[in-house]
């Protein structure tokens, strides 16, 4: 990020938090943190992620193998790093906290990870870099899945290790469970070992005692924000919860949901609302909440937030940020004049390859709902990543 950029994100920031409308009910605890991820480091390289106006939690994925490219336990590079750093102080400086995000999958250059030590010795480079900010937060992996359950918590438990081990005590540390680490499935669902996110994840330790339970929830039927989105029930959101705040609490844990997001008609919109009010009613368990996603790689995306842009922007900022002042307030109805559906995706079919747009190195080219490039730059292929996201390498 140059530095001109810094300093328009550092301003963009401005986490002086307006109070909510008058009139608002208010509710009896407020969220710790709400916020958005800042998606882009890990999709394309030509677009790195910036902050968000008025939340206090920001998180931003990145990609192990773009930190230590020679391997999981080899040497970090530095331009990398040096662009990583400059994005989450920008973040940090301006009073909010940086989630450092490994968005990986439980998986380094398309394979399962399986060694701990290498994993720790990864995250202890990483967190040694960072150790003397306090508001940087180590998120060990995005969205684990199709693993030995046993096997992501002590990938977890080497995470945290590493990360104590370089000296980084004071920081929160967000721990991820397998099968995508689905709040609706926490209890449930079975990694290839038949052992549920109940069973494996909470004997983790922390010396510091800041672990924090990352789990998402998107409210469409199959929960994975697939598009077009189409959320199953206004009230879906709240359910989808329940044994994961039955857990969280029985255990003595705290958790957070890091990826949510609703379509832009009124199902979705009063389940949105649904689930927050649900959260603040039991802050003893949950600590906050953060909306995929914003950044400039998503352009008019449905669940896009970014300012110039985002169709989600008018409807759902204001739900957030009144979610930090202790209110939920409800989003604008959808008028008959909103665009709700994306338009049809058509599939051109030509012998002519080079007539094709081709996507950048480390783009996306292919996923469910995907209707970008498809195309990688000569030397590279179309890897498939998840159901949802496949990427030129």
């Amino acid at each position: 990020m140059h530095s001109s950029s810094l300093v328009a994100a550092a301003t963009l920031l401005g986490l002086a938090l307006a109070a909510p409308k008058a009139g608002l009910p208010k509710r009896a605890s407020k969220l710790q943190w709400v916020g958005v991820n800042e998606a882009c480091a890990e999709f394309t390289p030509d677009k790195r992620p910036g902050t968000y106006n008025g939340f206090n939690i920001i998180r931003v994925p990145t990609l192990m193998e773009r930190m230590t490219p020679s391997g999981l336990s080899g040497a970090l590079d530095s331009a990398y790093l040096g662009h990583l750093t400059d994005t989450v102080n920008t973040i940090t400086s301006a009073g909010a906290y940086a989630i450092i995000d490994a968005h990986n999958y439980g998986r380094f250059n398309d394979a399962i990870i399986t060694s701990t030590s290498d994993f720790q010795s990864w995250w202890s480079k990483v967190a040694g870099q960072f150790k003397g900010n306090s508001k940087i937060i180590f998120d060990t992996n995005n969205e684990y899945h199709d693993m030995d359950g046993s096997l992501v918590a002590s990938l977890n438990q080497a995470a945290i290790n590493g990360i104590r081990g370089a000296g980084a005590t004071s920081q929160y540390i967000f721990v991820e469970g397998n099968q995508y680490t689905g709040a609706w499935t926490w209890t449930n669902g079975t990694g290839t070992d038949c052992k549920t996110n109940a069973e494996t994840m909470g004997s983790l330790m922390d010396p510091s005692n800041k672990i924090i339970y990352e789990m998402h929830q998107y409210l469409d039927q199959y929960a994975s924000g697939r598009e077009p989105p189409s959320c199953v029930s206004s009230t879906i959101g709240s359910e989808r919860l329940v044994s994961a705040t039955n857990w969280l609490r029985t255990n003595g844990k705290k958790g957070i949901i890091g990826e949510f997001a609703g379509g832009l008609d009124n199902t979705c919109e009063a389940a949105v609302s649904d689930m927050l009010s649900y959260m603040q009613s039991n802050t003893d368990v949950w600590m906050g909440a953060i909306w995929w996603a914003a950044g400039p790689w998503w352009g008019d995306r449905w669940y896009s937030v970014e300012p110039s842009n985002g169709p989600s922007s008018s409807h759902y900022v204001p739900v957030l940020k009144a979610a930090l002042g202790g209110t939920v307030e409800p989003p604008p109805p959808v008028t008959s004049t909103t665009t709700t559906t994306p338009p049809p995706i058509t599939t051109t079919t030509t012998s002519d390859p080079s007539a094709s747009p081709t996507q950048t190195q480390y783009g996306q080219c292919a996923g469910i709902g995907w209707a970008g490039p498809t195309q990688c730059p000569a030397g590279e292929s179309c890897q498939y990543q998840n159901d949802y996201y496949s990427q030129c390498l």
